[in-house]
């Protein structure tokens, strides 16, 4: 433990060779250092392969019929009946677009908000008040999704606090076309403080004598903003970027779940929620990892072109 201890104390000493070290060199410093990088990268490699690459094996699922008595393995091979039965639904649309409406809404939207928060708390120089004021909006993201959405639910039922100020008796949670904007403002709500964080991070390294000098040749707010505090952030928020947009069609099922009614399915209905209810509630398992497939490999698809796209419009920086 003392030997890994004072490996651990040289590897803080920064090298005298510079910043830049050769192939030879890096490949060097590991093997002089395995015991370090076995100590701190192995909990997290078992983790990552139980939980994210063991279960890919279901997948199979998706080409089985299965039986429970048969299991995974013996189940018979039914090729791509379950994607055509899907493909071939009325409803195979309906659901798709739902699912992004509601990613590509969610994105638009909210993507921007912890930027722009981020760029507003930086102009706060009282830390008092700065702290308060990130206390206020990093506390939703404490809140569970099912909490926040009883919360929803009360707030807009019609003789809760919105009807009453308006006067009226709506049952917003009844409309289909308000289900988008209550799921995505909601979202944006609990959120987008948290997610703030990392743009504010990064604002603190924020050169402060480039901010001295634009103020000293006159810039107003706006041009501070423009050429000194948005390009500190441009790396992370293209990065950001990429990933959310990944991630189009993995939005989750509980929040929609929570927020469906009879009444507004024909906008809430999205695909994780559509798988759920053919899985663990039809039993339904062959098709509903024929569903949940087909929405990952969509999802990959998103994040390689978004990368392509910004890896373009960014002079060939890309993920």
């Amino acid at each position: 433990m003392e030997e890994i201890v004072k490996k651990a104390k040289q590897a803080t000493v920064p090298a005298k060779s510079g910043p830049s070290r050769s192939a030879a060199g890096k490949l060097r410093y590991i093997k002089t250092n395995w015991q370090l990088y076995v100590i701190f990268l192995l909990p997290a490699l078992l983790l990552t392969i139980i939980f994210k690459y063991v279960p890919m094996g279901g997948v199979l699922l998706a080409f089985k019929d299965y039986s429970a008595i048969q299991g995974v393995l013996g189940s018979p091979w039914v090729g791509l009946k379950y994607f055509k039965r899907f493909l071939s639904s009325p409803d195979f649309m309906s659901y798709l677009l739902n699912t992004l409406k509601v990613s590509l809404y969610g994105l638009l939207w909210g993507f921007p908000v912890p930027v722009i928060l981020a760029l507003l708390l930086n102009r706060i120089r009282q830390k008092g008040i700065k702290k308060n004021i990130q206390l206020l909006i990093y506390a939703p993201n404490f809140i569970s999704v099912i909490v926040l959405c009883g919360m929803v639910r009360i707030f807009l039922s019609p003789v809760g606090p919105l009807n009453q100020l308006m006067g009226t008796e709506y049952n917003f949670m009844t409309m289909p076309e308000a289900f988008r904007t209550i799921y995505i403002a909601s979202g944006i709500w609990q959120g987008a403080g948290w997610a703030s964080i990392l743009y504010t991070a990064a604002l603190a390294n924020a050169s402060q004598e480039l901010t001295e000098a634009a103020v000293i040749d006159g810039a107003n707010i706006f041009q501070q903003i423009k050429n000194v505090d948005l390009p500190a952030i441009k790396n992370i928020i293209v990065i950001q970027f990429i990933l959310q947009a990944g991630n189009l069609m993995s939005i989750g099922f509980e929040k929609a779940y929570a927020l469906q009614t009879d009444l507004n399915l024909p906008a809430s209905e999205i695909l994780p929620t559509y798988v759920y209810k053919m899985g663990l509630l039809n039993g339904d398992y062959g098709f509903s990892t024929a569903v949940g497939l087909f929405n990952s490999v969509i999802n990959v698809i998103l994040l390689l072109f978004v990368n392509k796209v910004v890896e373009k419009l960014n002079d060939g920086q890309g993920l």
